[in-house]
């Protein structure tokens, strides 16, 4: 695997078990790609870490035990950690893959959703929480983009890559949640439990409901101020004819004391199931000005009410209130709490009568109230004297005075006030300190490796140079290392493709591309490279490449007419490979022995080494002379040419008879060609 998480890992193995198919997306701490796990043939999500966490020791011991941890939890509504690993340098998770969309993109689509779709999405996050708390693991960015909705129906929640341990949540952590959903426990310092999922869960089920977040802004320290110090407001503020129950569960959930929440994801359950069976149709189907209807059914059709569970967290509350049920005409019977004894009283004129939803409403507000109250200690103040109460008020009045004061420095002077990132772009880090030191800001330093920053300078800040923060938000200083240097690959005996594609797989350039002849390197091969293999070099380095063209051509020489011996000495000194061909021929002008023929011919150009094949001679061929003595001139003369004789007529007295008196030679074999001389009277 390369340092670098791109796209470039589609098609690689990573693990030697996993098969990487496609990139599903990139978060803030990793890559997640869809992968096949070879060995179960089965789909999984890979997520791989991004190289500057995987190179954070810390931060890769802490990935460790929390990964094992994270691997116990096993729940319906919970993506199941399957494995994880290291490969080289580099970290990674595999997960359940959920083929689908997150609740993220379905209210991008929808806007806000019905009461009964968000209570059952809600209904099944709580339950996947509820048994991540039991298995002492905290979520801490609870938010719809870590809602899956799968195609059969299924709910899940994934990314626990913000969790942590619930016996780790003693200590500030500096690693913040999502704005929009961070809980005020998260930034002010206070320990950090499983309420905190519950408040995120909360705002999450507001924007269900209204198709918003109760807080936006451009600047995330600007949202998270406003979880700090103001209450999230009702839904039914941006939806009118939301039923007031879920006003009051949105409002529950969200309280900025997470002494004021539901005590446990359990309690939660309970009552948002409670909720989804108190209300009416009409309520259940209420849609928020704006909002879409289609795309919506799917994603809750496999979620069911899930009675029994209810049926454990309901409560008798007019037990838990000391109410009696037993009413008489005119007279209210009232039991002492705590005692076996009964009054009865006048019965006060009865107030105007409510309904049994808003009688059920008040009761449920009440046990909330006990059932929170039941999870602090108390102390109640006796009456004592009117000084010290006066007193007691007094310093009340100055502690609120001295926090408001407190506040106001924290958010206007202190920790908490704006200051911008300067730019730090290619500056040392001591001058990149001076800079921060100077606007009140710390910063922590990050190594990381560059192709264009030199080793020692700052390669960027993160946020980035002019954004506004809260001071004790702090920015993270990447620091080049240099660039990363990779060994280059042997390229030598390679084809050209094969070596170009090795390249690219290494992400190294193409130099330019010589030619040259070589006597061992076949053809189309490369015979060197430049950098030499083994250099390191940073990626996109250009690699140049000189490819063998094969042995260099020779010119053919003329060894026609030359004895055999000869002609194999000559061919040999040219760099040719002599051949003899099987069958010698008859040739008039060749001797026997000597070459009559050559292939190829001479004066061609041939490869270094490639063979020239030589047709000896046979010598002339022998042919028969007929005897045309007694007969006439002409027609002896004819003959004899016509068998490739060269004929030479002497005359005497004049040749007047035109009759061959004497032949030589004749009636014996001659070369061919050879001369026949007749003598004529």
């Amino acid at each position: 695997m390369n340092g670098q998480h791109t796209d470039g890992l589609v098609g690689g193995l990573v693990g030697d078990r996993y098969e990487v198919e496609s990139l599903l997306g990139t978060g803030g701490m990793a890559t997640v790609y869809l992968a096949t796990d070879t060995k179960l043939q089965r789909r999984v999500a890979l997520k791989v870490l991004h190289p500057h966490l995987s190179r954070d020791q810390n931060f890769a011991e802490r990935f460790e035990r929390e990964a094992i941890a994270a691997a116990q939890l096993s729940h319906p509504h919970v993506v199941s950690m399957l494995d994880r690993g290291q490969d080289g340098g580099v970290l990674y998770l595999v997960m359940e893959y959920v083929p689908g969309r997150t609740l993220r993109e379905l209210l991008d689509e929808n806007g806000a959703l019905a009461p009964k779709q968000a209570l059952a999405l809600i209904d099944a996050v709580v339950e996947g929480l509820a048994a991540a708390h039991a298995a002492g693991i905290i979520h801490r960015d609870v938010k719809p983009a870590n809602v899956l909705l799968a195609d059969d129906g299924r709910v899940k929640v994934g990314d626990f890559g913000l969790a942590r341990s619930l016996s780790a949540t003693n200590v500030t952590d500096t690693l913040f949640g999502t704005a929009e959903y961070i809980a005020p426990e998260m930034l002010t310092g206070r320990p950090v439990d499983a309420r905190t999922d519950l408040y995120a869960t909360g705002v999450m089920l507001f924007e269900m409901l209204t198709g918003h977040p109760p807080f936006t802004g451009s600047e995330r320290s600007y949202v998270a101020y406003r979880h700090v110090n103001e209450d999230v407001p009702a839904p039914s503020m941006l939806a009118p004819g939301l039923a007031p129950e879920l006003d009051e569960l949105v409002g529950w959930m969200t309280r900025r004391d997470p002494d004021g929440r539901p005590p446990s994801a359990l309690a939660l359950l309970g009552e948002v199931r409670d909720i989804r069976r108190s209300l009416t149709d009409e309520q259940l189907d209420y849609r928020a000005p704006g909002a879409k209807v289609h795309g919506v059914e799917a994603a809750t059709s496999l979620i069911g009410p899930h009675e029994s569970l209810t049926e454990q967290m309901t409560t008798h509350r007019t037990q838990a209130l000391g109410h009696s049920p037993n009413r008489a005409q005119g007279t209210e019977v009232i039991t002492a709490m705590g005692s076996g004894h009964t009054s009865v009283m006048p019965r006060p004129a009865p107030p105007a009568p409510r309904s049994p939803r808003e009688l059920r409403r008040q009761a449920k507000a009440e046990d909330r109230a006990v059932r929170a109250a039941a999870a602090r200690p108390t102390h109640q103040l006796g009456k004592g004297n009117p000084r010290r109460r006066g007193a007691i008020w007094l310093a009340i009045v100055v502690v609120l005075a001295l926090l408001a004061a407190a506040a106001g420095w924290f958010f206007g002077f202190g920790p908490g006030a704006l200051a911008t990132v300067p730019p730090v772009k290619n500056l040392t880090v001591a001058q990149a300190r001076s800079l921060f030191e100077q606007s009140g800001l710390a910063f922590t330093r990050h190594d990381v490796y560059d192709d264009t920053v030199s080793s020692g300078l700052v390669v960027a800040s993160d946020p980035g140079a002019g954004s506004q923060i809260r001071k004790f938000e702090g920015v993270q200083v990447m620091v080049s290392k240099g660039p990363e240097l990779f060994p280059l690959a042997d390229l030598t005996n390679k084809p050209l493709d094969a070596a170009k594609s090795t390249l690219a797989e290494a992400q190294m350039s193409l130099g330019t591309v010589n030619q040259a002849y070589s006597d061992s390197a076949a053809p189309g091969t490369v015979m060197s490279q430049n950098p030499s293999a083994g250099t390191p070099v940073k990626h996109g380095t250009a690699v140049s490449l000189t490819v063998s063209k094969g042995p260099q051509p020779v010119a053919v020489p003329r060894v026609v007419g030359l004895g055999q011996d000869d002609a194999v000495s000559a061919l040999r000194a040219a760099g040719l490979q002599p051949a003899i061909a099987d069958s010698p021929v008859f040739d008039r002008n060749i001797p026997a022995g000597s070459v009559a023929a050559q292939t190829p011919s001479a004066g061609l150009n041939a490869p270094k080494g490639s063979t020239v094949t030589l047709t000896l001679s046979k010598g002339p061929r022998m042919v028969h002379v007929p005897n045309f003595v007694g007969q006439q001139a002409s027609v002896a003369q004819a003959a004899l040419e016509k068998l490739g004789f060269t004929v030479k007529v002497e005359n005497i007295l004049g040749g007047f008879f035109g009759t061959v008196r004497a032949q030589d030679p004749a009636d014996r074999d001659v070369p061919e060609g050879s001369t026949i001389t007749l003598t004529v009277v």
